[in-house]
C-alpha cells in the first residue's frame, strides 16, 4: 500500500507542478513604496518641465 501511495503522490506533484506552471498570474509585479513614490516624484517633474519650457517660449 506505501509504494502505491507514494507513487500516486509524486504523480500528484508532478501533475500540480505543471498545472501551476499553465496558469501564471496575470497580478502586476509588485513595486515597494519607495519605488512607487520615487516614480511618482519623476512622473510630476515631467509634468512640470515641459510646461515651464512652453510658458517661457510663449512668453519671449
Amino acid at each position: 500500500m506505501n509504494r502505491k501511495k507514494k507513487i500516486n503522490q509524486t504523480l500528484k506533484q508532478k501533475a500540480k507542478k505543471a498545472n501551476a506552471k499553465l496558469h501564471t498570474s496575470n497580478k502586476p509585479k509588485y513595486i515597494a513604496k519607495a519605488e512607487r513614490a520615487a516614480q511618482v516624484i519623476a512622473a510630476e517633474n515631467e509634468l512640470e518641465m515641459p510646461t515651464e519650457v512652453a510658458v517661457n517660449s510663449l512668453t519671449e
